[in-house]
């Protein structure tokens, strides 16, 4: 499961420094609402068309965009004067004369013959002074200086081939600024095999960018990078775009006419030396703003920022943006990482849990002070049973952990019951404060867990798919007239707003891993199929142009009929689809 970020919800502002920035997007990041979805918005998660019954949902404020910090003057150096070495040495002359002139007494001649050959005779030059030579220092590795562990992680080793689909303006899809056959990289509706990206055995969806480990231990990233979050320079001076164009105009003699950033819509590697010699990375994460990536022996380096409701947080308590990977040292013996919008969840050997990033949602299970709230940088345990965990997952603003008996624990938002605990579903800012039982999920076996923005799904040991959470976006899959007073919540005109007990899908079997993107959600079944459905204005469910999508249904088209597709990742307003690696195709690229 390749954990993505989501929708916006409240978050606190930050003061600390920021890093020197090598070089960053001119781009402008678009943030994510928690509100009911609006056709089109730039939120982790597209928001869809509203109606009058959505406005008792909009609990949620939008993420303030931080304002560009102006770079200092710098100060002018101060020039030295030039020192007058003619000047000196006439007045040393004339100071020498005097003395001279005041010699009266005359000298016998022999005495001044005498006097004369002594003063020829030149005074013996002074011994050379034995100069040793210094050694020239070795030059400085910039790599962190850490020592390798002992490995305690695995390398994923099957590559995957990538298909992706969705609005991608920013360019989130990796297809490069440029046509390829005649096709644009933006706009894409059905799954289209994205051949930038090869060697690929792991992936992750953050909101606005993506992170993808690669057979050879290269790092790629691509999108959004206004907040360093694809860890290197995309420094770019195009953008310029023909006015005189027609709006929209798609011909076929004009190969860049997205006006998106080629160094952030093409997949890059980030530079490795920002890594210790011989680290081997097994795993990478994507929140909205930030990037992590694990390493075999247990080690987390981490770039970008977390946001809050009032903008960037920051990346450590020091630290506002970081822009290039920094190795996190109070982390060790790390065998996962999950991510939300802006918190990251990670699991240690032990089988215990540590939280860190924004917890104004109570997503890090840990009381947060205003005025300490950078302490929340700091990963913490989380008040889970001791060594007990097996697995974390997380959605926007809230967490799971399935522990080695089979419960699954939840905590942080739960407005619309998305944590799968009913008790305060349905109130402004409700919150289960402390990791809590969902006992719905008793009896499941769950495999498989991830959440949206405002809801979640997972799937058990016997193939069943199970939803909860909002439900006026079709986020949960399930006909409204399965909906009742018993397991949902209705608002004042009868129209059902949460689906507040975990609920298995029908006509779903055979379901091994499930995705959440904000509104929208997938299931990869045993055979290699994939279903998406949800809120889909922006194409991120690959069903073409509808924006909805009521129920679950298979992704079809020529790009992946025959292809075993064994995950999928949703991110605001795009999503991927991955499928067993075939040297040969057998379908042709879609829109």
């Amino acid at each position: 499961m390749a954990p993505r970020a989501k929708a916006t919800a409240p978050k606190p502002k930050a003061t600390a420094a920021t890093t020197k920035k090598p070089g960053a997007s001119t781009a402008t990041k678009k943030t994510k609402a928690a509100a009911a979805p609006a056709k089109k918005t730039a939120t982790n998660g597209a928001s869809k068309k509203r109606k009058a019954s959505d406005d008792d949902d909009d609990d949620l404020a939008n993420k303030d965009v931080p304002e560009v910090k102006k770079a200092k003057r710098s100060a002018k150096s101060a020039t030295p004067a030039v020192k007058d070495d003619d000047h000196d040495d006439e007045k040393n002359k004339e100071d020498a004369e005097p003395e001279a002139k005041n010699k009266k007494k005359k000298q016998p001649a022999t005495a001044a013959a005498s006097k004369r050959a002594k003063s020829a005779t030149p005074a013996p030059a002074p011994a050379p002074v034995k100069r040793t030579k210094s050694a020239t220092p070795a030059p400085r590795d910039p790599r962190p200086q850490v020592a390798i562990g002992r490995k305690i992680n695995d390398a994923p080793t099957q590559v995957l081939d990538i298909y992706v689909f969705g609005e991608g303006t920013s360019g989130e899809l990796g297809l490069g600024s440029k046509r390829v056959n005649g096709k644009k990289p933006i706009d894409v509706k059905r799954p289209r095999l994205n051949d930038n990206l090869k060697n690929v055995v792991q992936l992750s969806c953050g909101g606005m960018h993506v992170v993808a480990l690669t057979s050879d231990n290269q790092i790629l990233t691509w999108g959004v990078n206004d907040q360093g979050a694809l860890g290197r320079d995309t420094s770019w001076d195009g953008g310029l775009r023909d006015m005189d164009k027609p709006d929209g105009s798609d011909s076929e003699d004009d190969d860049d006419d997205t006006g998106i950033n080629p160094r952030e819509s093409t997949p890059t590697a980030v530079s490795d030396v920002h890594f210790a010699a011989n680290t081997r990375f097994v795993q990478v994460v994507a929140s909205d703003s930030a990037s992590f990536a694990l390493t075999e022996d247990g080690r987390v380096y981490g770039w970008g920022t977390f946001r809050s409701s009032d903008g960037i947080l920051g990346f450590t308590d020091k630290i506002r943006v970081q822009y290039t990977p920094l190795i996190l040292p109070t982390l060790k013996g790390i065998t996962s990482l999950t991510a939300g919008a802006n918190h990251i969840l990670a699991l240690d050997a032990k089988g215990n849990v540590s939280a860190w990033g924004c917890g104004q949602q109570n997503q890090l299970a840990r009381r947060i002070i205003e005025r300490n709230k950078l302490s929340s940088l700091t990963p913490q345990g989380v008040g889970l049973p001791r060594g007990k965990i097996a697995k974390v997952a997380c959605g926007s603003y809230h967490s799971f952990a399935v522990d080695k008996s089979g419960t699954v624990w939840g905590w942080g938002l739960n407005n619309f019951g998305e944590v799968g605990i009913g008790s305060n579903a349905g109130e402004d800012d409700a919150v289960i404060l402390r990791p809590a039982k969902i006992t719905a999920l008793d009896g499941h076996a769950i495999q498989d867990i991830d959440g949206g923005g405002h809801h979640s799904l997972a799937c058990n040991d016997k193939g069943e798919l199970l939803t909860w959470g909002r439900v006026d976006g079709y986020q949960v899959g399930i006909d409204k007239a399965m909906l009742t007073k018993d397991n949902a919540i209705f608002d004042d005109r009868n129209d059902p707003r949460i689906l507040v007990v975990p609920t298995v899908v029908p006509d779903v079997s055979n379901v091994t891993r499930v995705a959440a993107g904000t509104d929208n959600s997938f299931a990869v079944t045993g055979d290699g199929k994939v279903y998406s459905w949800g809120f889909s204005s922006n194409y991120q469910t690959g069903q073409g142009v509808m924006d909805d999508i009521e129920k679950p249904t298979i992704v079809d088209n020529t790009a992946i009929r025959g292809k075993k597709i064994v995950l999928a990742g949703a991110g605001g307003q795009f999503s991927v689809v991955m499928g067993i690696h075939e040297d040969e195709t057998n379908g042709t690229n879609e829109t």
